[in-house]
């Protein structure tokens, strides 16, 4: 404190109280956030006690992440502290939100062992707006649909509401799966594999098949095949012959096999299985085991 009575502190005074150092109590002076209240004859800053309280609330705003920017605000009252409060809160969930995206990422580009330009497609892909990952599978699902004018509407409402979006607060692994699920659809070779399923169910649909027969169908087989394998019975059997006749009737076994191997392939399970984690809901049973059977046992009757 100054000798002169009027109880006025210069900069080196102020930081020794505050514990703050004299640079910074400086540069906050020169932007304007703690102005001096007079100067002495020496020219140098001089404060009071109410510039004392001022640097206080200047410094915990600072240690809360706020920017000078709204640190003046509040000091001139254009903004209370609960509305700064409350910006710098969406701020940080923002800030968070990107930081989810990065680590998740660099996790999969580690687990991956990625190369730069596969790096970078994944940063895209993970960064992509609500509405750009909405246009990626939207534009997916019309390209399977395109110019097929028998589909089962049953089969066709599931596909059209798989438009799947990261939540607003997605975990990695959830980021993650997005990524991959991202890459998968835009495959050229997958969009292939996911066409064929849908142009075998416009087949159907063709013939007269019953709407939502083509849902009940595999499900039908492979509830058989769980059966079947709970009583020992072998695919390749005459018991197992009878079963498959139960759904198939005069239908050919070979084209059903083929229908079946078509929507069964690793990919197409992959697919399912990032939906669900991006969901996040529990994956569907893949009833791998039963399916199997059902295979085999229409490998027998098509080879018979």
């Amino acid at each position: 404190m100054i000798e002169d009575g009027t109880g006025l502190l210069t900069i080196g005074e102020l930081a020794k109280a505050t514990g703050l150092t004299v640079r910074t109590i400086r540069y906050w002076s020169d932007e304007g956030v703690l102005t001096p209240v007079t100067r002495s004859a020496g020219g140098y800053r001089l404060y009071d006690a109410e510039s004392f309280a001022r640097l206080e609330l200047i410094r915990t705003l600072r240690e809360l992440g706020l920017g000078l920017g709204h640190v003046r605000a509040v000091l001139s009252g254009e903004q209370t502290v609960a509305e700064v409060a409350a910006a710098h809160v969406a701020a940080l969930d923002a800030q968070i939100r990107s930081l989810k995206v990065t680590r998740a990422v660099l996790s999969t580009v580690a687990r991956r062992g990625s190369t730069a330009e596969e790096m970078t497609l994944m940063n895209k892909l993970a960064r992509l707006s609500a509405a750009e990952r909405k246009r990626i599978m939207e534009e997916f699902v019309a390209e399977l649909f395109h110019g097929l004018d028998a589909v089962d509407p049953a089969i066709e409402e599931r596909m059209r509401s798989i438009a799947v979006d990261l939540p607003a607060e997605p975990t990695p692994e959830q980021v993650d799966a997005w990524v991959e699920l991202a890459e998968l659809v835009q495959d050229p070779e997958f969009r292939a594999q996911m066409r064929r399923v849908v142009e075998f169910n416009s087949a159907d649909q063709g013939r007269g098949a019953a709407a939502g027969r083509s849902t009940w169908f595999p499900m039908r087989l492979v509830q058989l095949g769980g059966e079947a394998r709970e009583r020992g019975i072998a695919p390749e059997s005459p018991e197992a012959e009878a079963i498959v006749r139960e759904v198939l009737g005069d239908g050919d076994p070979a084209a059903v096999l083929e229908r079946m191997e078509s929507a069964s392939n690793g990919q197409l399970a992959r697919y399912r299985q990032l939906l669900c984690e991006v969901k996040g809901v529990p994956p569907a049973a893949a009833h791998r085991a039963e399916f199997a059977w059902v295979v085999a046992a229409l490998r027998a009757r098509a080879a018979g």
